[in-house]
C-alpha cells in the first residue's frame, strides 16, 4: 500500500531520504514542494531528478482534494467549498476574510461521531478520519483557487479534531514548519466538544495554539440534552481540565456558546455561566444558532442575545458575539456533505 507522503513529518521524510542513501538536502526539497507549494504531482518537483520522482511515485501518493462545489457570499465574500477526496468522500471548508488576512476553517474527519443537536456535521454519519495530508490539502486547494495566502487556521469544520488526535497534531506541526506554510501556532485554533483525556494529552505538546471548547450550556442537564458527549465527560470534568490546561500552558481558553432560543439563552443560564467561569483566563464566544432544518433550533432575538452578553460582561466575563459570515451560503459546515450524500443514495 502506498503511503500519503504529505502526512509525513520532516523527520520521517529525512529518515526516508537517509535509508535511500540520498543527500540530506533532498528531504528539504521534497518537503518544501509538498507543504510550501502544495504540489499534487511528483513531476511538478522540477529540481528533483526524474529517477527520484519515479521512486517517490512508486512508494507514495500525494493526498489531494478537488472542488466539487463552491459558493461565494454576496454579502461578505466568504467562500464555502465542498471538496471531494480521492476515495470519493466529501468534506467542507470555509474561507473568511478579516482585516488581518484570510482564515480557513478546515474539516478533520469525514462526518462526526459526537451527535451535537445543533450541528449539521453528524447528520450524514461518520465515515473515517482524515490524514494529516488531507487536512492540509484543503488549504492548498483553496489558496490556489482563490490566489491568496491563508494566514490563520481554525479546526472547526466537519469532525471532532481530538477524535483524530495524531493526524491533527501532525497537520499542525507540518503547517507550522518554516519549510512549509510557516503558519504560526498562535494563528491556529483547535475546537473540541470536550474530549477530556485528549485535552490533557494535548498539554504535553505545549503548543501555542488557541484551544476552544464547545461548551454551549452552564450545567449538565442542558448540556447532556444537546451534546451527548456530556454523558461521558460532564461540565465539571471539562472545567477542571481547562483550568489545568491554562495552568500548564499559560494560554487563554475560549468557550463557544451557541445560543438556542428557549434552551440555553435565559438570564439564569447567563448568570450560571458567569459563575462557572469566574476567575478563569478565558473568553466566551457567543454564537447565534444556525438554522439547520432537521434540528429545529430557533435563533433568539438580537435583544435577547445582547442581553445574554451584557449579563456575562457585567459579571466580569470577557465575552463577545461572533460576527455572522456567509449567511447567504449557509457557511456552517456539514450541510453540503449531507445533501451530496443524500443525492448519492
Amino acid at each position: 500500500m502506498k503511503k500519503d507522503i504529505r502526512s509525513l513529518n520532516f523527520d520521517e521524510l529525512r529518515k526516508w531520504v537517509s535509508v535511500h542513501n540520498l543527500p540530506a538536502f533532498r528531504a528539504d526539497q521534497i518537503f518544501t514542494w509538498l507543504h510550501k507549494y502544495g504540489v499534487c504531482d511528483f513531476d511538478e518537483m522540477s529540481n528533483v531528478s526524474k529517477e527520484l520522482r519515479k521512486t517517490l511515485s512508486e512508494e507514495f501518493y500525494i493526498s489531494d482534494c478537488k472542488i466539487e462545489n463552491k459558493f461565494v457570499s454576496a454579502i461578505d465574500g466568504t467562500v464555502k467549498y465542498l471538496f471531494k477526496l480521492t476515495d470519493g468522500e466529501y468534506v467542507e471548508s470555509v474561507i473568511m476574510k478579516y482585516k488581518y488576512g484570510y482564515t480557513i476553517c478546515v474539516s478533520s474527519q469525514v462526518g462526526c461521531k459526537m451527535g451535537c443537536r445543533f450541528c449539521a456535521s453528524t447528520l450524514a454519519g461518520y465515515k473515517r478520519n482524515l490524514t494529516a495530508g488531507e487536512i492540509e490539502s484543503q488549504l492548498h486547494t483553496a489558496q490556489k483557487d482563490l490566489n491568496i495566502r491563508i494566514s490563520h487556521i481554525v479546526l472547526m469544520g466537519i469532525g471532532e479534531p481530538l477524535d483524530n488526535f495524531d493526524n491533527v497534531i501532525r497537520f499542525i506541526e507540518n503547517v507550522n514548519s518554516e519549510n512549509g506554510l510557516n503558519i504560526s501556532a498562535r494563528n491556529i485554533t483547535l475546537s473540541t466538544c470536550g474530549v477530556v483525556p485528549e485535552i490533557r494529552r494535548l498539554m504535553d505538546f505545549n503548543l501555542q495554539i488557541t484551544l476552544t471548547i464547545s461548551l454551549h450550556a452552564p450545567n449538565d442537564k442542558i448540556r447532556s440534552g444537546i451534546m451527548p458527549v456530556n454523558n461521558k465527560w460532564c461540565v465539571k470534568d471539562i472545567i477542571d481540565v481547562c483550568k489545568e490546561y491554562i495552568s500548564r500552558t499559560s494560554r487563554r481558553i475560549s468557550f463557544e456558546y451557541t445560543l438556542i432560543k428557549g434552551v440555553n439563552d435565559s438570564d439564569e443560564c447567563a448568570l450560571e455561566l458567569a459563575q462557572l467561569l469566574k476567575g478563569m483566563l478565558c473568553h466566551v464566544n457567543l454564537i447565534p444558532v444556525n438554522n439547520v432544518e432537521e434540528r429545529g433550533n430557533i435563533r433568539g432575538s438580537d435583544r435577547s442575545i445582547n442581553n445574554f452578553l451584557h449579563i456575562l460582561q457585567k459579571n466580569g466575563i470577557n465575552a463577545t458575539i461572533r460576527r455572522t459570515l456567509g449567511s447567504d451560503i449557509n457557511a456552517s459546515c456539514g450541510q453540503l456533505r449531507r445533501k451530496k450524500t443524500e443525492v448519492a443514495q
